[in-house]
C-alpha cells in the first residue's frame, strides 16, 4: 500500500461509522468501474486497430479532409 492510500485510510477511520461505510462503497465501486473500464479497453484492441488502419488507408487514398471541432 502506498504512504499517501495509508494516510487516506488512517484519515477516514477518524470519520463516523456511516461515512466510513459511504467513503468505502464509493471506493469499491470506483476501483471496479477502473476494472470494467481496463477489460474494455483489452478487449477493444483489435476493433481499435481495425479501425486506425482504415483511416489510414482513406487518409493516403485522398478520401479525408482536415477539419476542426466545430466542423465535425
Amino acid at each position: 500500500m502506498t504512504k499517501l492510500l495509508s494516510k487516506a485510510f488512517q484519515k477516514a477511520s477518524l470519520l463516523p461509522e456511516d461515512l466510513q461505510n459511504q467513503l468505502a462503497q464509493e471506493l469499491l465501486e470506483e476501483i471496479e468501474w477502473e476494472k470494467a473500464w481496463d477489460e474494455s479497453l483489452t478487449k477493444s484492441q483489435d476493433k481499435l486497430i481495425s479501425l486506425a488502419e482504415k483511416a489510414v488507408r482513406e487518409y493516403e487514398a485522398g478520401k479525408t479532409k482536415q477539419m476542426g471541432f466545430d466542423e465535425l
